[in-house]
């Protein structure tokens, strides 16, 4: 238990030493200790996710999302470390606010950042179903362009196939017509276009060969609209727009598990949308609530830091503080002051020093 207890002092930054003289603050300094240390455990799994669909189908894919996040949880560690280290308890309430806050901005941001791939994880199924209608629509749409870039290109011999196919539906029209009125002649049923007279008499037939001929000319349109159309295809087929499909479930299976990260980032901004555009509500709350659950947690050791007063260790902390800074400013003045003491020995060395270096001279000169 006491190892736990050192591990999280370790974490929140406290010098043992003299945090163990004060037992009344060890529960303090080990639950700020905890804090830092889960929040850098988070920070670790969602970098490690984040990166494991950044490299996801890659051999070693597992063994980089491991190393990644163990260092990005390392790094946020450190950081949040720092950050409850630098606020300084002697001061007052508002001067502590004020040093700690730029630190709470960092600490939003950085919890924005750990938040996000873990809430991709949490609405993972979400996310998937989300990604399939995308993938479906994007098909569809990509086989609509398609679709009307090559009506465009091809403009003149869609509207030679229309006009075919209106004079077909014209004749056609015009043929159930006729076919009636002959039907009425032969049965003898008075109209304004009829004699009245039952038998199969000359205007009869003449209707017939009238319904010949144009039953003739609609078989030749047709043909005419079957040949278009077989161009049409070939030509599609040639420019791959025949192949291009709808994704079956399978494959949209498959795209969505080979999603990237932004892919699916979007597609958790794009939860928040129903199918007619409007705003699901509840979705967008949970998303929301999730990330400043995260945030907050972030937040956190500073918020306990702040919230704490100023107890035994501070104050102790504060004392010896004071000590070393002395002892930093003095040693400048015991520097001098000894060196001030020390300035006639250093005179007779440096006299004696030139002294010889005069006889070592004058004696080479003799000898020459």
């Amino acid at each position: 238990m006491k190892s736990i207890s050192r591990f999280f002092w370790y974490c929140a930054g406290v010098h043992e030493d003299t945090l163990s003289k004060y037992p009344e603050e060890h529960s303090k300094y080990v639950s700020i200790g905890a804090t830092i240390f889960f929040t850098g455990l988070f920070a670790s799994l969602s970098g490690g996710y984040a990166l494991y669909f950044i490299f996801k189908g890659a051999p070693l894919a597992i063994v980089y999302a491991l190393v990644f996040g163990l260092i990005w949880g390392l790094a946020i560690f450190n950081l949040d470390r720092y950050i409850v280290l630098s606020i300084d308890k002697t001061k007052g309430g508002g001067k502590q606010f004020l040093q700690a806050f730029p630190r709470i901005l960092l600490a939003v941001l950085i919890g924005i950042v750990i938040s996000r791939p873990l809430e991709l994880k949490i609405f993972d199924k979400e996310i998937r179903e989300r990604l399939r209608v995308e993938y479906l629509v994007q098909q569809r749409a990509k086989i609509d362009t398609l679709n009307l870039t090559f009506e465009q290109k091809y403009a003149t011999e869609y509207r030679q196939f229309n006009d075919l196919k209106k004079q077909t539906d014209s004749l056609e029209s015009a043929i159930k017509s006729d076919r009636q009125k002959l039907n009425f002649e032969i049965f003898g049923n008075k109209t304004t276009e009829t004699s009245g007279v039952m038998g199969y008499g000359p205007y009869a037939k003449m209707k017939e060969a009238q319904l010949k001929r144009q039953e003739a000319y609609l078989d030749t349109l047709r043909g005419q609209i079957q040949q278009k159309d077989l161009v049409l295809q070939e030509r599609k087929s040639f420019e791959g727009i025949l192949d291009q499909k709808l994704l079956s479930n399978k494959s949209l299976d498959s795209a969505v598990n080979v999603a990237g990260f932004a892919d699916r980032n979007a597609a958790l901004g794009n939860l928040k949308y129903k199918a007619d555009g409007s705003i699901d509500e509840s979705t967008e709350n949970a998303v929301l609530f999730i990330a400043l659950l995260f945030i907050f947690f972030e937040c956190l050791p500073v918020f306990v830091k702040l919230m704490s007063g100023r107890d035994s260790y501070d104050q102790a902390m504060l004392s010896q503080r004071t000590v070393h800074d002395y002892e930093s400013e003095t040693a400048i003045t015991v520097e001098k002051s000894a060196l001030d003491k020390l300035e006639g020995f250093r005179t007779d060395v440096s006299i004696k020093n030139r002294m010889d270096r005069l006889n070592k001279r004058y004696k080479g000169e003799e000898d020459e």
